[in-house]
């Protein structure tokens, strides 16, 4: 299915690593321009370089995006390489672990930071493009909103605020045909999650006991499976798609626990 992203400027936030990464990959592949934004000059470069050798195109910006002005910097930057902006990934965050019982003050803020407040604030500085084009948001969210993990508060509030931010702006830009959904992440192997497991002594116990968690093929989804997703939304085959919070999650989420 032709996609219609050629030559499409699509902005990924965290686009260098993980699910980010895959995302920037498929989007490369369907001849979309997509804006590597990340804080680690050498990761971007990396990522360019993998679609760059694949036969794609794309730009990087570094920047860091806990730091309001330079999410600025970042929309700045893409516009006086491109003119125009065709479409914004939410991705970067990370689950720091800013738990209720020993969590504190400084670290709730500094998680909403790091997970929410740049997805705002890139929006907020892409909006007078996105207008000009019609273009699209998804905004990447975690099951942590809805199911809760235990320990940390800081993310869980984070994810859900991404999942009413979603709905607020699909209904506040209805008026300029901007289309604004969500796409909730379970279970994947991002680098992230490998560092998680290999600080386990017993990691191959622990990653089967997840995956046998998944209804959908006991395993977790690929990073090439959300970004499918993602880049689908973006496209005009969506066209008629607001304000939804999909799951790729091989059923996490919503399916019976009585089948696991």
């Amino acid at each position: 299915m032709n996609l219609n992203l050629k030559e499409k400027v699509i902005i990924v936030s965290g686009g260098a690593k993980g699910i980010g990464e895959g995302i920037v990959n498929q989007l490369a592949l369907e001849g979309a321009f997509p804006v590597i934004v990340g804080n680690n000059e050498n990761d971007n470069a990396l990522a360019l370089e993998k679609i760059m050798a694949a036969g794609g195109f794309g730009f990087t910006v570094e920047v860091e995006l806990t730091d309001p002005d330079q999410c600025k910097k970042a929309i700045d930057l893409v516009m006086e390489r491109f003119g125009t902006i065709h479409g914004l990934v939410n991705n970067a965050g990370s689950n720091d672990g800013v738990s209720l019982e020993n969590g504190t003050y400084e670290g709730f803020l500094s998680s909403y930071h790091k997970n929410t407040v740049h997805y705002y604030l890139l929006a907020h500085y892409a909006l007078p493009a996105l207008k000009i084009t019609k273009g699209s948001i998804v905004n990447i969210s975690s099951k942590v909103a809805e199911t809760g993990q235990g320990g940390t508060s800081g993310y869980a509030a984070a994810n859900g605020a991404r999942n009413a931010l979603t709905r607020e702006w699909a209904v506040e830009l209805l008026k300029y045909g901007i289309r604004v959904n969500s796409v909730i992440v379970a279970e994947c192997l991002t680098p992230m999650y490998k560092d998680w497991l290999a600080a386990m002594p017993n990691q191959v116990e622990v990653l089967e006991k997840i995956n046998q968690r998944i209804p959908l093929g006991k395993r977790m989804t690929s990073t090439e499976e959300l970004a499918n997703m993602v880049v689908f939304l973006m496209s005009n085959r969506s066209s008629h798609t607001t304000g939804q919070l999909i799951h790729v999650d091989g059923g996490y989420v919503h399916l019976d626990r009585a089948l696991l």
